[in-house]
């Protein structure tokens, strides 16, 4: 007899009453997640195929808005944009619809990540954390925009720093402008999520608000530093774009968590599991 084909070792695990998994079961459960994730992007990535030209217009009009702000800084500079290598434009299609695909099933993705760490949560816990998912959808997006708008500032703080020197021509590499934009983008939507991410930590009982009260300055001089590294080409006006929200947004976080920390403490306290302190 023909053998069928089975797609049963994809199926997550069932998960008991009190949230408790095997770490077996926890890594079907994660395969599942990032498998379903995958397919998600993939698809994806091959709708946004079909607006290539439209998505490559899009990318490139922060640099024409550069372009512009330049000639009013530095008229006399030459700026001239190329695509070399033979493989580039593949390669730089294959960029374009990943990003796409992933900006686009955003909703889908993250509610995957909300979906591997509900087990964990008790049931009035998990009403709090889909919301907590409904605000990590537009604060993903709304990084990816700001990280969008924010790109030509910081191309004409770079480009001002080309000498005045007669003959000299800024060759730009279009792959690497779409490469920088992208990794900007993803960079600016993944850093304004981080506060969701410490709320859900905050919900699960991994950390309360007083220690991140006590942690604070930490990181905030973290946010910055994050903002460094990570923002590429390492100017100061795309860092203090992304450092400075991602500071209001942690700070926004801890006062969520207090307020959860005190009704999670009156709840104890009237089932008589803790004695409130004044």
């Amino acid at each position: 007899m023909a053998r069928r084909l089975s797609f049963g070792w994809l199926k997550p695990p069932k998960v008991p009453a009190d949230g408790v998994m095997s770490l077996a079961d926890h890594l079907r459960e994660l395969r599942y997640r990032l498998i379903l994730s995958a397919i998600v992007i993939v698809v994806g990535m091959v709708a946004c195929a079909f607006y290539y030209q439209i998505l490559v217009q899009l990318l490139m009009q922060p640099w024409m808005t550069s372009v512009e702000l330049l000639k009013g800084v530095k008229p006399d500079l030459d700026v001239t944009t190329v695509l070399s290598g033979v493989t580039s434009p593949l390669t730089l299609a294959l960029k374009i619809c990943l990003v796409g695909g992933l900006v686009a099933t955003c909703p889908v993705w993250l509610y995957q990540v909300w979906a591997y760490i509900a087990p964990a949560l008790l049931a009035n816990e998990k009403r709090y954390a889909l919301t907590f998912l409904a605000a990590a959808i537009p604060l993903f997006l709304f990084g990816v925009v700001v990280g969008y708008v924010v790109l030509p500032q910081g191309i004409t703080v770079m480009m001002t720093f080309t000498p005045d020197v007669t003959g000299l021509t800024n060759l730009l590499e279009i792959g690497d402008f779409l490469n920088l934009m992208l990794v900007l983008m993803l960079v600016f939507g993944i850093g304004f999520v981080m506060p969701v991410v410490v709320i859900a930590l905050n919900l699960m009982g991994v950390v309360s608000g007083a220690a991140l009260k006590k942690a604070r300055s930490f990181v905030i001089f973290g946010c910055f530093v994050f903002a460094a590294a990570a923002t590429p080409g390492g100017d100061p006006f795309s860092m203090l774009a992304l450092a400075i929200p991602m500071t209001v947004l942690f700070l926004v976080a801890e006062q969520i968590c207090h307020g959860n920390d005190r009704r999670r403490r009156k709840k104890l306290a009237a089932q008589g599991l803790l004695v409130e302190q004044d």
